[in-house]
């Protein structure tokens, strides 16, 4: 059996196999994360760096899939996408509302964990189910055990719309079962 981090990076090299494929987020090009070293197999021409500007992030992400990219949004905490919940629920999730348009972004969140170092009560929290109560076109996945991430990030590439999926990073560095 493989680890939690080894099917993730395992997901990330298959998504990045795809030609429309881009990975945008803080930290996919340098490390800061622990969720940049799953990208260790993705092409760094496939990764766009991004300041701490989550909302616009956010944005240019739906832009980018309205032009028929494929961008992974990645996000390490639940608490900075707080900052981009307005682009996030009331256009990407709503836009299939409103028109023809059915964006496909797949949108990564860390949910942190409180050890071995505590960040605080302003970035542990997990959101998902808040979030998941929101949405009305964006497909939720709780990613709580190595085996369901490449189905899960499978799905979320050939699903007609956008999908969210957690990452718990309590599991990244446990050993399989």
């Amino acid at each position: 059996m493989t680890t939690y981090f080894e099917e993730l990076t395992a997901a990330m090299t298959a998504l990045a196999q795809h030609p429309r494929t881009v990975f945008v987020g803080q930290g996919v090009k340098y490390p800061g994360t622990s969720l940049v070293e799953t990208l260790s197999n993705v092409p760094m021409d496939k990764c766009i760096e991004f300041p701490v500007a989550e909302d616009c992030q956010m944005g240019f992400c739906t832009g980018l899939s309205l032009d028929g990219w494929i961008p992974v949004c990645i996000f390490p905490r639940w608490s900075f996408v707080l900052c981009a919940a307005q682009q996030l629920v009331n256009h990407l999730d709503r836009i299939p509302l409103f028109s023809d348009y059915k964006p496909k972004v797949i949108i990564r969140i860390g949910a942190p964990h409180d050890k071995p170092l505590d960040a605080g009560p302003q970035h542990t929290d997990d959101f998902t189910a808040a979030f998941d109560m929101m949405f009305r076109t964006i497909q939720v996945e709780r990613l709580l055990a190595a085996e369901q991430i490449q189905p899960a990030y499978e799905r979320a590439l050939h699903r007609e719309g956008s999908t969210l999926l957690v990452e718990y990073t309590k599991f990244y560095s446990a050993k399989p079962r």
